[in-house]
């Protein structure tokens, strides 16, 4: 038989529906998840590095911040969606969790695998600029303003990541993310972390997206404030239908 008829004979044929794909093992999507963590915030840490030697302009420093960390999060969403969920965010975590979006089982492993991903990428960014592995970062971000533009920034972003999943528009997901953080970096005063494991991650460089210690515990309060309306949000205002629910 000609080769061309060989093709036509493929390509003509019925093709069966792919099945779905199995579900990952939770070790799998662990990984994913530290290593999603590691992607960003060696994506924040590193683009603020090169900021700062690139020029002395604050307002420029922090545009070549902004996007780059917007950019990162679109990739990785995209890429790790389908293994973990890409989470990348223990709020984002414990407010699908709420909705019975994960299961409770689940919160603590994906937590931690996701602050091992923050702290290991703060370091792997320190290291490719030269730095220290560790160098605690002494920027003190601790005044009331900061703190209620962290409400703000993780509300935000609890509401648009929920309502998107709650409508069936997981779809919008990855650019959704990346253009509110993107923009959230200048609207809010705290420069939206909206994050609690890179909050704890950033510690550990003291460059320009650093945080200091002593600034950790109120940040980690005022997101986990913020989650909480956000979830308040969705549930009163843009929800659409019921969440699918979890056995």
């Amino acid at each position: 038989m000609p080769y061309s008829d060989c093709v036509t004979d493929v390509t003509d044929a019925p093709r069966e529906p792919a099945a779905p794909a199995a579900p990952r093992s939770l070790l799998v999507r662990m990984l994913a998840e530290a290593l999603g963590s590691a992607g960003l915030i060696t994506a924040v840490v590193g683009s603020g590095i090169m900021a700062t030697r690139l020029t002395d302009d604050i307002g420029v420093q922090l545009l070549i911040n902004a996007l780059a960390t917007a950019a990162a999060l679109v990739v990785l969403i995209v890429v790790l969606a389908p293994v973990s969920g890409a989470q990348l965010n223990p709020a984002v975590t414990a407010a699908l969790a709420a909705q019975r979006l994960v299961p409770l089982r689940e919160i603590l492993p994906t937590v931690l695998a996701q602050i091992v991903g923050f702290v290991l990428g703060a370091m792997l960014a320190n290291l490719m600029y030269g730095g220290a592995v560790v160098s605690i970062s002494a920027t003190v971000r601790g005044d009331l303003g900061l703190l209620l533009g962290e409400v703000v920034a993780t509300a935000g972003l609890v509401a648009v990541i929920l309502t998107l999943v709650l409508r069936g528009q997981q779809g919008w997901v990855p650019a959704a993310v990346g253009l509110y953080i993107g923009s959230a970096y200048f609207v809010t005063s705290s420069t939206s972390f909206a994050n609690p494991g890179i909050t704890i991650g950033r510690v550990f460089s003291d460059t320009f997206a650093g945080i200091a210690p002593e600034s950790v515990l109120p940040f980690l309060a005022a997101q986990l404030v913020g989650a909480a309306l956000g979830v308040l949000v969705v549930r009163l205002v843009l929800a659409e239908r019921e969440p699918r629910r979890l056995d």
